[in-house]
């Protein structure tokens, strides 16, 4: 019966510390999870600079498997290539590593002192940075309280008979040892409460050094499962190349590590006679010799990847959401992250379609209507996702600053949606009409409106390069582009009032038509203008109330 009350204990316990564990997370991510999104965002360029982001914000986070959610989500949008990408996984792997040696020291006389401070910011402040640093708090203490309640539960129980008769049989089995950590650390999400458990067993000695260095190995394997469950919503294989990747790397590092276990205790005793520390220098060892071994054979590794996992293109259902993943609701900056990748995606399939429109002025490309319409729905529809899965985020939770994200991704998301519109409705319609009516624009006509929709490209392509990486200088000059539109219109007008009181009454209705074409690409590029350039101007406070010139009185 006593054996039973302990191992309810142990478990209780364990849960304290994945609860502890999940609080600083979770509390890190909501206080400064968009400027740790933005900062790895820009720092995965090469290898070296992607390993150290990838260490430094899985210190911050106390979770490779948050980080590795993250960098799942750059390389499967797209916006980080495969080699940058795996680095920082090794560099979150190692990050972990660094919390482990920080919990290794004895600091539980801390626990009440942080959960003090923890329950003032959270309950002293409203929901913002303070509050989330509150939350951080109260998990350290929780996470300390809990260690150093594991480690008083282990005493009486070391020698039990039963916990005996399973590490003994654990001895003999290093692979089911690792598998065992690998599972335990896939349910937890966190190696970390995984390797601190070990150390507890390890600081009793409940467990053989063998034993320990064979669960550690497991629970490094155990969290580079999560994002390849939880990070790939697609079903691309390509979305699977960075967190299939990093797991084939934990692989043959694992494999690795079993061929020399033998050896690896006594090599640990040089370092440290403490068990408990032996076992997190070998965590520490471990991680780094990998990074070592794998980060110059990263590219023909990825070249490798890139031909197993193909990417695989699926233009006939254009409407179905890749990134909303249900799952990141409770951390705002993540689920903030994914509706603004989605929102990108509106501006690709508008880009289609300014092409497709630009085309059809060219050439008859009748063929191209249908799908144009098909790109236009699925917009109007992501549209509508978007609106939703924003609408049922955790509002209180936010910080001013998700919130001002959450209203920036709305006005792009539906300023695009509108140009869509417009675009299909009103550019791509006029070309039916030409047809219908037999017209031919002039070459002079042809020529301006050629360059008026090279112009609405690029303005696009400024328009989802603003909404990714904000520029005052570059708002600034797409917003200029409206009085450059306006004076296309404004020129054509005259050019065609001077034909009608010149008497050429026979290309009234075609000059007619040509002015709504210019007005309909003038109003798609004042919603590509509302949807990115004038959010960063508001932002900076650029923006006059009104047009209108102030009087005196």
């Amino acid at each position: 019966m006593t054996e039973v009350l302990a191992l309810l204990d142990f478990g209780g316990y364990i849960a304290l510390l994945l609860w502890g564990v999940h609080m600083v997370q979770s509390g890190v991510q909501r206080a400064f999870g968009a400027a740790l999104d933005t900062a790895l965002g820009h720092a995965l360029g090469t290898r070296l600079r992607a390993f150290a982001a990838g260490l430094g914000i899985t210190a911050a986070l106390q979770s490779s498997t948050a980080t590795g959610l993250m960098i799942t989500g750059f390389a499967a949008g797209g916006l980080v290539a495969l080699t940058p990408a795996l680095a920082a996984m090794l560099g979150a792997n190692v990050g972990t590593t660094l919390i482990v040696q920080l919990l290794s020291f004895n600091l539980s006389a801390l626990a009440p002192v942080l959960i003090l401070i923890g329950v003032w910011l959270f309950r002293r402040h409203q929901p913002g940075r303070r509050r989330d640093l509150g939350r951080v708090f109260i998990g350290l203490g929780l996470l300390l309280i809990s260690l150093h309640e594991l480690v008083t539960l282990f005493s009486p129980i070391q020698h039990s008979e039963l916990l005996q008769l399973i590490l003994g049989a654990l001895a003999s089995q290093p692979v089911i040892a690792l598998l065992l950590a690998a599972a335990l650390a896939w349910a937890a999400h966190s190696s970390v409460a995984v390797v601190v458990l070990i150390m507890s067993l390890a600081a009793h000695d409940v467990v053989t050094p063998a034993v320990a260095y064979a669960l550690v190995l497991g629970a490094n394997l155990g969290t580079s499962v999560n994002p390849l469950i939880e990070g790939v919503t697609d079903s691309d294989p390509a979305a699977r190349r960075v967190p299939l990747g990093n797991l084939g790397l934990r692989v043959v590092a694992c494999f690795l590590a079993l061929i020399v276990l033998p050896w690896i205790p006594a090599m640990m005793s040089f370092l440290s006679t403490d068990p408990a520390r032996a076992v997190a220098n070998f965590h520490t060892l471990f991680n780094v010799a990998a990074a070592i071994l794998f980060l110059p054979l990263l590219k023909p590794y990825s070249r490798l990847l890139v031909k197993w996992l193909p990417k695989r293109i699926d233009p006939n259902d254009p409407g179905k959401p890749l990134y909303l993943d249900e799952a990141a609701h409770e951390v705002p900056a993540v689920a903030l992250g994914n509706a603004a990748r989605e929102a990108l995606r509106l501006s690709d399939m508008l880009q289609t379609l300014i092409n497709i429109t630009r085309a059809g002025f060219r050439r008859d490309n009748r063929q191209r209507v249908a799908q144009a319409r098909e790109i236009n729905h699925a917009i109007s529809h992501l549209d509508n996702l978007i609106t939703t899965y924003l609408a049922t985020l955790d509002h209180d939770s936010m910080s001013q600053d998700d919130q001002r994200r959450l209203d920036e991704i709305l006005t792009f998301s539906s300023n695009i949606t509108h140009a869509a519109s417009i675009t299909t409705t009103g550019l791509l319609g006029h070309t039916g009409t030409l047809r219908k009516k037999g017209w031919t624009l002039k070459p002079e006509q042809r020529e301006e409106l050629t360059e008026v929709l090279d112009r609405l490209l690029r303005n696009q392509r400024q328009t989802a390069a603003l909404f990714v990486a904000e520029d005052l200088k570059s708002a600034r000059q797409l917003a200029v582009e409206k009085d450059h539109f306006r004076n296309i219109e404004a020129a054509a007008a005259e050019r065609h009032l001077d034909r009608i009181k010149s008497g050429q009454l026979d290309s009234a209705e075609l000059g007619s038509l040509y002015l709504e074409i210019l007005r309909d690409a003038k109003t798609v590029n004042s919603y590509l203008v509302g949807a990115a350039a004038y959010p960063v101007l508001a932002k900076h406070n650029e923006l006059l109330p009104n047009r209108l010139r102030e009087v005196q009185a």
